[in-house]
């Protein structure tokens, strides 16, 4: 069976981790999100996929390549051109994206699904088709009930008893949804959907196409099923998320690297003294990483690739990126921190391009002079104070 995973998108509300990464790109723990959807995909029977692309094509058309390793079939519709050796990204919307890989070739020729490539689900995919084809729809929509204060994020619906959509709200303001029950952006779609979406045109399915369905009284349905639907909407959800991962609360998740200690998971060729090392799991340290004497690791913690935690550090409920140095004596806590920025669990971003922290956090491949003593002492007194 055939999908669609929407991957164009630049992701500016998770910026600054989409600054070097496509958003599906992100890493959950060692694994980008888009790839534990493929799972979910190839689990239920949609094998064959075609994955649009834009911002940053090459890192997911790179990773991914003909989806033989993940035992599927992928290709790839690019939006946008070369301009002197330059790719510009030039996205269609999700339902122009639909119609251009449609008028390229015709690939849709039954339903099919399609789904965002930056959220996590667990969704029955084959019971929502089963439903869609039982309703005889054009369009079905995977929904999901929410709490009033997050609807404000998403696109809501409101149906009928018998699950047909009569009206959509898009992201109502804060105690004016009709609604509680949220477009999770999982859909199948009958071919015939192709009549409603315009050529070579800028189309959205969420704000227009699915309205324009509702509006003329066209069969769209939508269905609530039992499933987990984790949304990397905001910083604050990746850095959630990467905790849920972590304690073994993620669907289709399976935390990497041999077991050291208990709570304690080790990927290949790493750096550490793991008697000079305090740890209280579940910690993984991811392969190629070094750790100093005299660290402290309390989980849930995750150490990236190559990454480099200096002596004396303390790294509490947080994520650090591949490739990140943490200076020695240092104190994280709840924080997800990369080569040149870090921000909270509530997403509030330090970006060390602009600001003078760039001794505290930086890409363990530089030379970094050492500390200064005012430095150091910055360091001590924030520990004093913690």
């Amino acid at each position: 069976m055939k999908a669609l995973i929407l991957a164009a998108g630049r992701g500016t509300r998770v910026q600054p981790l989409t600054h070097t990464l496509p958003k599906p790109m992100i890493p959950i723990v060692h694994k980008p999100v888009m790839e534990l959807l493929v799972d979910q995909l190839r689990a239920h029977g949609f094998d064959d996929i075609v994955v649009n692309t834009s911002y940053l094509s090459r890192e997911i058309e790179g990773y991914f390549r003909d989806g033989h390793r993940f035992g599927v079939q992928m290709a790839y519709s690019f939006e946008g051109f070369e301009r002197d050796g330059t790719l510009v990204d030039r996205p269609v919307g999700s339902a122009g994206a639909m119609q251009k890989i449609q008028m390229h070739s015709g690939f849709f020729d039954d339903a099919f699904v399609v789904v965002c490539g930056d959220a996590i689900v667990d969704l029955d995919l084959a019971a929502l088709l089963r439903f869609h084809r039982a309703r005889r729809a054009i369009a079905t929509i995977a929904l999901k009930t929410l709490a009033d204060d997050a609807l404000q994020h998403y696109g809501v619906a409101l149906t009928g008893s018998d699950g047909r959509v009569t009206e959509f709200q898009e992201k109502p303001a804060p105690g004016t949804a009709r609604s509680n029950t949220a477009n999770t952006g999982i859909y199948i779609f009958d071919p015939a959907i192709f009549d409603w979406i315009p050529k070579d045109a800028v189309y959205d399915i969420g704000s227009e196409l699915l309205p324009a369905l509702a509006r003329q009284g066209a069969p769209i349905f939508g269905v609530e099923l039992p499933f987990q639907w984790l949304d990397i909407g905001r910083l604050e959800d990746y850095y959630r998320v990467a905790m849920q991962a972590m304690k073994g609360e993620v669907a289709w998740f399976d935390l990497p690297g041999r077991i050291v200690r208990p709570g304690l998971r080790v990927g290949p060729n790493v750096a550490a003294d793991f008697d000079r090392i305090a740890t209280r799991g579940p910690v993984y340290v991811g392969g190629s990483a070094t750790l100093g004497d005299g660290c402290t690791l309390i989980g849930p913690v995750v150490i990236g690739a190559g990454a480099v935690v200096e002596a004396g550090a303390r790294i509490d409920a947080s994520v650090v990126l591949d490739h990140t140095r943490i200076v020695c004596d240092s104190d994280v806590r709840n924080k997800v921190v990369g080569p040149r920025f870090c921000f909270s669990a509530d997403g509030t971003v330090l970006d060390g391009r602009h600001t003078d922290t760039a001794w505290l956090f930086s890409d363990a491949r530089s030379a970094l002079a050492p500390l200064s003593d005012d430095q150091r002492r910055i360091l001590a007194d924030s520990r004093a104070a913690a």
